[in-house]
C-alpha cells in the first residue's frame, strides 16, 4: 500500500506541473541526480545568460522537398545577453567525435574568446544561421566600427532529417534573428523546441534540455549551467540513474527500419551539442578542460560517441569583463587549477541531467513520411526507477 501511495504522489507532481502549464522535469519524476542545482536548474542560472528559440512545425504525410513536413528550428544562447555585443567571454571547445559542425571554433581556440552568441540548428541550416548572426549584429549594434570589424559566429548543428524536410531549407535568416531577439533569462523551454524540434535521443524523442549546479569555493559560490541539443544514441544504450531504461523499454525505437542485420555494425544515427556556461573566473585553457568533461555526463546516460556521431562542446565564463579591449591592460581573475575539480564534477552532473530533462520534456512526434518517434513514457520510467530502487523523493518510499 505504501508503494502505491508513493507512486500516486509522484504522479501527482507531474499532474500539478501540467496544471500550471509547466512540463514535469526529470527530478519531478523521481530521477536522482548528484549535486545542487540553481534556482531554475537551467543555463540561465548563470547571471546574464539568455536563451531564445524559434520552433517550426508544419505539414504532414509524405515528404515533398521544399514543402515539408517541417519539424525544425533554431536556438540562440547569448553569454552576456543582448546588451553587450562588444564584450566577449573567455571560452574553450572540445570535440569528442567530429562527425558534426560548430563554426567559428578555430578562432575560439586561437583567441581564447567567444564573441556573440552560440546558435544551434539542423545540419543543413548552419550557413544561413551564421550569416543571419552577422546581419543581426550589424542591425542591432550600430556602434560597430565597420572599418575593421569582422565576425566568425559560432553555429552548431545536429541532424533532424528523420522527421524533418532537412533539404527543404526551412530555417531562414528571419528565424535565426527572431531567436536572438526573443532570447531572455528565466526558465528555458525544453524538448521539441528550437533547434531540438526534430531531434531524436536514444531512439526516443529528444531535443533541448538544460540543467545547472551550484559550486562552493573559498572565494564564493559559482554556477555551472548546461544546455544540450540531444540527438544521439541507440535505444539499448540508454541508462538513467544507473537503470537500463533502454533495454527495459525496447518498444517502438526510431530508425527501426534502418537497423542493420548484424548487431556489431549498429550505427549511431545522431549527435549532441553541449553548451556550458559558468560565472566562475576561468581562463580559456581551463574552459577547454571543462568542455571535455561533458563527455562524461553523456557517458553516464549510455552515450559512446559512435563513428557517425558529432559530439561537440563549448564552454564559456562570464566572470571577466572587458577582455576584448585593445586599450590598456585588462585585469583578469582566475581560479587556481587545484580548485577547478568541483567545476568538472558540476559539468558532468549538469550534462547528465540536461540530457534526461530533454528526454522527459520531449513529446511524441510524427514527421516525414508519417515516421513516428515516441516520447520516453513517464510512468514506465518511474516504474523502472522503483524496480531498481532508484526512485527519489515521495516515490522512493516502499
Amino acid at each position: 500500500m505504501r508503494a502505491l501511495v508513493a507512486f500516486v504522489l509522484c504522479a501527482l507532481v507531474a499532474v500539478a506541473h501540467a496544471a500550471d502549464g509547466q512540463k514535469p522535469r526529470a527530478r519531478d519524476l523521481g530521477v536522482p541526480f548528484h549535486g545542487t542545482p540553481g534556482r531554475l536548474n537551467a543555463i540561465t542560472d548563470v547571471a546574464g545568460v539568455e536563451v531564445g528559440h524559434v520552433t517550426l512545425i508544419s505539414g504532414n504525410g509524405a515528404l515533398k522537398r521544399g514543402t515539408g513536413p517541417v519539424r525544425t528550428g533554431v536556438t540562440a544562447i547569448l553569454p552576456r545577453g543582448k546588451s553587450k555585443p562588444g564584450d566577449p567571454v573567455f571560452a574553450g571547445w572540445f570535440t569528442q567525435n567530429g562527425n558534426g559542425e560548430m563554426t567559428g571554433t578555430t578562432w575560439v581556440d586561437e583567441s581564447g574568446q567567444l564573441w556573440g552568441p552560440v546558435m544551434i540548428t539542423n545540419t543543413h541550416s548552419v550557413g544561413v544561421v551564421r550569416d543571419a548572426v552577422i546581419a543581426w549584429s550589424l542591425k542591432h549594434y550600430p556602434d560597430i566600427d565597420l572599418d575593421d570589424w569582422w565576425s566568425l559566429p559560432v553555429v552548431a548543428e545536429t541532424w533532424d532529417g528523420w522527421l524533418n524536410d532537412i533539404n527543404g531549407f526551412h530555417v531562414t535568416a528571419e528565424h535565426a534573428q527572431a531567436a536572438l531577439d526573443g532570447a531572455k533569462g528565466g526558465p528555458v523551454a525544453e524538448g521539441n523546441v528550437g533547434g531540438g524540434t526534430g531531434m531524436i535521443c536514444y531512439e526516443f524523442k529528444g531535443g533541448i534540455g538544460t540543467s545547472s549546479r551550484r559550486v562552493a569555493d573559498e572565494s564564493g559560490e559559482y554556477t555551472v549551467g548546461v544546455l544540450v541539443q540531444a540527438n544521439f544514441g541507440r535505444r539499448p544504450q540508454l541508462t538513467i540513474a544507473g537503470v537500463p531504461v533502454g533495454r527495459e523499454i525496447p518498444e517502438s525505437p526510431a530508425y527501426a527500419s534502418l537497423q542493420p542485420k548484424r548487431a556489431d555494425s549498429a550505427t549511431d544515427m545522431g549527435s549532441i551539442i553541449v553548451v556550458i556556461g559558468t560565472d566562475a573566473p576561468l581562463l580559456p585553457h581551463q574552459l577547454k578542460r571543462i568542455a571535455r568533461r561533458a563527455s562524461m555526463g553523456i557517458a553516464r546516460t549510455g552515450g559512446i560517441a559512435g563513428n557517425s556521431s558529432g559530439d561537440i562542446f563549448i564552454a564559456f565564463s562570464t566572470a571577466n569583463q572587458n577582455i576584448g579591449t585593445d586599450n590598456g591592460v585588462p585585469t583578469v581573475r582566475m581560479l587556481p587549477n587545484e580548485r577547478v575539480t568541483p567545476l568538472f564534477e558540476a559539468t558532468v552532473d549538469a550534462t547528465e541531467e540536461a540530457i534526461v530533462n530533454a528526454l522527459v520534456a520531449a513529446e511524441t512526434m510524427v514527421g516525414v513520411d508519417d515516421r513516428r518517434v515516441v516520447a520516453l513514457p513517464h510512468d514506465r520510467l518511474r516504474e523502472l526507477l522503483r524496480k531498481y530502487n532508484r526512485l527519489q523523493g515521495a516515490g522512493a518510499a516502499q
